[in-house]
């Protein structure tokens, strides 16, 4: 499959930097984007305990990548592509 996309990391002229993160898409309806779910913990000091908490994150999935429901996914920090989109499917990892 030919991609012709811009903003593809691997065929256009995007460039990734900064922080690379993994998760799972959850959501893959609107057009060339993906929602992926980060899981992650955070410590309580004042009680000594780890809370469970989940970071949605809107990233642009290209034509050649096209990453479904369910999907591990590895993202990467990109410049701003839309008002809310900041990040960029580079993989899918299962």
């Amino acid at each position: 499959m030919e991609c012709n996309d811009l903003k593809c990391p691997i065929h256009g002229n995007l460039s990734t930097r900064g922080t690379r993160l993994s998760g799972k898409v959850v959501s893959a309806k609107t057009k060339k984007t993906a929602i992926v779910e980060i899981d992650y913990t955070k410590y309580i000091y004042k009680y000594e305990r780890y809370l469970r908490k989940r970071s949605r994150i809107p990233a642009y999935n290209p034509d050649c990548i096209a990453a479904k429901e369910g999907d591990v996914v590895n993202i990467d920090e990109t410049r701003r592509l839309s008002k809310t989109k900041s990040f960029v499917v580079t993989e899918i990892v299962k």
